[in-house]
């Protein structure tokens, strides 16, 4: 019987973990739909995949996440930005020269898969679900603070029922979920579309963190940094973790490898430039923020620099700017970095691991319409549900094991493929890699208990995902 054979054939639970996606596949698939159905559409140069780019990473840490740094670092935490940058760019450096050899959707889970094998393939993926999809929950929450900034300048807020998650004062988020579900309606017409969008709400968040150093330094105090650094390297190191999560996302533009005009040229030069940035703009608002407010008088949950802008001027327009602007930069790290787990999940549907329905590529859009809709909806209810703290330390350690496995696949594809065509070579190899790789395990392992034990539980339940679905659907495990 066919169906016996194919059930006494499949392979062991060892060597299915085991076995690789060949590269050849990979450019098979990126040429032509798997199944012969339409295939995501090839529109976006290099301005646009590095706004993708900045746009999945910019703004996050320093509108959202500098209030919870400061108590930790006090007036250093500029070198915890500083830090948790240099381990940024060691990986994104690995990024680079994977998405100049293997330019396809699925980005480290695609780049571990050719390498490492399915097994820390579904790992890796499971781990981008927590950076991508939960980071998005975790970014939105934060909408709210600025939209009830905004609100304060007319004597008005939104009820605490509807502004708050659970654990924090309220029911539901309910501007976390509603920017959610607008970043999906806007991703599902085409990455073109969605690609514009994008880049004009990166230059609105350029021009507001330039605008905010600005006005702070009219108001720096050098007294400001001192002591330097209070709770001491501990404090530094553990800051420096959590605002690791804040350069999440300059990996988005790797998930884009399939709807790039010249991938293996553009994808390199395009996560080097936006770490690059970043990196820069972080370092310069965090100096001018303490230089003008005490480290002291920082405090988690506050719109940090909408409070600074509007106690340095005392003028109410300029806050409610400022604050509006700050939602359109959130509203920018929501859009790309739920683009990143949509396509990404279209690449583990095209191995058989998760449902096909996340992977199916519209006709009429040329984007999988359904995966969007249906990451977007799970998406938003986490951000209505979920505090902001619970998710920023667990999208860090997910990360943060992603980002390891990707240097340790540019050590394994230059030992086992020499020969194999790279745009782009990491600079003092195999030194970047590996220090990269140490940095992250150095960053996971800061970072305490609770989380630890919340990436566990996420690990087991990924494992039985697997075990009772990808297992018995993979694709390559049916074809050997």
């Amino acid at each position: 019987m066919p169906h016996e054979s194919r059930v006494t054939s499949r392979p062991s639970l060892l060597a299915q973990l085991s076995a690789r996606k060949p590269l050849e596949a990979y450019v098979a698939e990126s040429a032509a739909s798997a199944d012969g159905g339409p295939r995501l559409r090839r529109t976006l140069g290099v301005w646009h995949l590095t706004a993708i780019s900045i746009g999945a990473t910019l703004g996050t840490g320093i509108l959202v996440v500098l209030g919870t740094a400061v108590p930790l670092a006090g007036p250093a935490v500029w070198i915890s930005f500083v830090l948790a940058g240099v381990a940024a760019l060691l990986s994104a450096l690995s990024y680079a020269e994977m998405a100049g050899s293997v330019p396809v959707s699925g980005s480290s889970y695609s780049y571990a898969y050719a390498t490492l094998g399915e097994g820390i393939a579904w790992v890796c993926g499971w781990c981008l679900v927590l950076e991508y999809a939960v980071s998005v929950a975790a970014v939105a929450v934060g909408a709210g603070q600025y939209v009830n900034e905004a609100l304060d300048v007319f004597g008005l807020a939104l009820p605490a029922a509807i502004a708050e998650p659970p654990g924090a004062g309220g029911v539901l988020n309910l501007p976390a979920a509603v920017l959610v579900l607008l970043a999906t309606l806007v991703l599902v017409p085409g990455a073109r579309e969605s690609a514009w969008v994008n880049t004009l709400l990166v230059v609105v968040k350029v021009a507001l963190l330039v605008f905010f150093v600005a006005v702070a330094f009219t108001a720096f105090r050098a007294r400001n940094f001192e002591p330097l650094a209070p709770m001491g390297a501990a404090g530094v190191s553990a800051a420096a973790s959590r605002l690791f999560f804040s350069y999440i996302g300059f990996d988005a533009a790797s998930t884009a490898g399939e709807e790039a005009r010249d991938a293996k040229r553009d994808l390199p030069r395009a996560i080097i430039a936006s770490i690059v940035i970043i990196t820069v703009l972080y370092i310069l608002v965090a100096v001018a923020a303490i230089g003008a407010r005490p480290w002291t008088t920082f405090t988690d949950g506050e719109a940090t620099l909408v409070t600074i802008v509007a106690d340095i001027t005392g003028q109410p327009w300029v806050a409610f700017l400022f604050a509006v602007t700050a939602v359109a930069a959130i509203a920018s790290v929501v859009l790309t970095v739920l683009y990143g787990q949509t396509r990404i999940f279209v690449s583990m549907a095209r191995d058989g691991l998760v449902p096909r329905v996340l992977g199916r590529v519209s006709a009429r859009t040329q984007t999988p319409v359904a995966g969007t809709l249906i990451v977007g909806g799970a998406v938003a209810v986490a951000a209505a549900v979920i505090p902001l703290g619970a998710l920023a330390d667990a999208t860090s350690i997910g990360t943060l094991f992603a980002f390891a496995l990707v240097n340790v696949s540019v050590i394994w594809l230059r030992r086992n493929r020499p020969e194999l065509d790279r745009t782009y070579k990491v600079p003092l190899y195999p030194l970047t890699p590996v220090l990269g790789c140490a940095f992250c395990v150095l960053l996971m392992v800061t970072l305490g208990w609770v989380t630890w034990a919340a990436f566990a539980v996420w690990m087991v339940v990924g494992t039985a995902v697997y075990l009772g679905y990808g297992r018995r659907h993979s694709v390559l495990a049916r074809a050997s």
